[in-house]
Parts: C-alpha cells; structure tokens; sequence
C-alpha cells in the first residue's frame, strides 16, 4: 500500500466512499467516525489527514488547533461549512487545503497527490535546543538540564510555537489565536499570563523574551 491518510468523518455513507476512493487511488485510509481530542501518543503514522469540521465528539478544528502542537502533517479540510470566515480561520490555525463538499472524488484524490508531492513545511527541526532548553515537538517532552520540565498543555503549546521559529519574534496576537482557546481563553493578557508561568517553570535563565510592542521569542539562555 502507499501513503497512510487519516480519514475523520461522521457520514457513514461519504466516509466509507471517501476510504473507497482512497484506497483505489493506491492509499491506506484509517478512518475515524468521531471527533477525538488529539495528543501525541493518540495520533497514529500518517502521511496526511482527510479532516471535517462538523464532528461529534471534538470539532474538527479544535482537533486540528491540537495537532499543530505536535505535529505538521498536511491536513485538508473538508466540509459543507462555505463560509469564507470558516476557510480563514481552519487556514490560519495550520490546514493546508480546504474542499467544499459536494465535491468530486477526483477532484479530492488529485488534492490529495499534490499535496504530498510538496515538502513538508516543518518550520523546526522535531528536537528544537536552544541552550541548556530542550524541546521534543513529536515527544511532546521539554527538559532543561537534561532535566524533565513538566508544563501543561497550554504551556507546551506556547513553548512549541516559539521553538518551531526559534529566535524569531512571534506577535501574541498571533499566539492568541494558535495556542489559545479563542472562545474560553484568547486574550492576549491570558497570553502574558501563560507566559509567566513558563518562565517560572523553566526559571530565570528562561529564554523566552519578551520583543516590545510585538511579542514573544524563543532566545538561548547563558547555559546556567
């Protein structure tokens, strides 16, 4: 077989057409028929992710806002949401593509091969180390020291955004809207506050700095 896909949809009907398909066109489909909140450890080996957006379980794009914390695999939407608000946003939170069901089976399939014909767009290595920091984005672990670091999830996902663009100044505005819950927790005060309690975790030789009037950067710290 070639490429694995992870196929997330509800339809019983269009899912079992969709895995069909992909199966014809020479993929291996795993198929999800539920929303899952996705960590780490969950997420199985795929090449790409066939992902909708109206799910029980966990809405597609909070499954997809959690995987960009771990993860880069392609992702494709595909919904009947033809909102031009919906495209932006699930763009702006790391999807690579964006289909409007109905669709033609062809026309997903070719979607598909092109975009694993790309390369990845990893922005960091797997294993970012600045210093005496270490971060692990596919381990989901963080160690300073050689010593483990235990950070919550919000906190893991800051520090994951910063070490994919390592010395490079990151707005809030735009950790708001890709670490935070937009509709519990996207202020950019919660923001700063999150980023105290990582500072804290990884103590005073930290290496998250803060760039005035625009953000946050991921520096190395003096190895003390």
């Amino acid at each position: 077989m070639g490429d694995r896909i992870l196929l997330v949809e509800d339809d019983p009907q269009l899912g079992a057409q969709i895995a069909e398909h992909l199966r014809g066109a020479g993929f291996e489909p795993t198929w999800w028929r539920e929303g899952r909140r996705l960590t780490p450890e969950g997420m199985p080996e795929v090449s790409l992710v066939v992902l909708d957006l109206m799910l029980p379980g966990t809405y597609g794009l909070d499954m997809l806002k959690a995987l960009r914390t771990f993860s880069e695999v392609p992702v494709l939407i595909l919904s009947a949401r033809n909102d031009t608000l919906d495209k932006v946003r699930a763009l702006k939170l790391g999807a690579d593509d964006y289909m409007t069901k109905p669709f033609w089976p062809e026309e997903l399939i070719e979607r598909v091969r092109a975009r694993l014909r790309r390369p990845s767009l990893q922005k960091a290595d797997a294993v970012v180390e600045l210093g005496p920091l270490r971060v692990d984005l596919q381990a989901h672990e963080v160690s300073l020291h050689g010593q483990p670091v235990e950070l919550t999830r919000v906190e893991f996902a800051l520090l994951a955004a910063l070490a994919r663009r390592p010395r490079e100044a990151v707005t809030r505005q735009w950790l708001v809207e890709h670490v935070l819950d937009p509709e519990r927790e996207g202020t950019e005060r919660t923001l700063d506050v999150h980023v105290s309690r990582l500072r804290r975790k990884l103590g005073p030789q930290h290496g998250v700095e803060t760039v005035w009037g625009v953000g946050y950067r991921l520096v190395p710290g003096d190895g003390t």
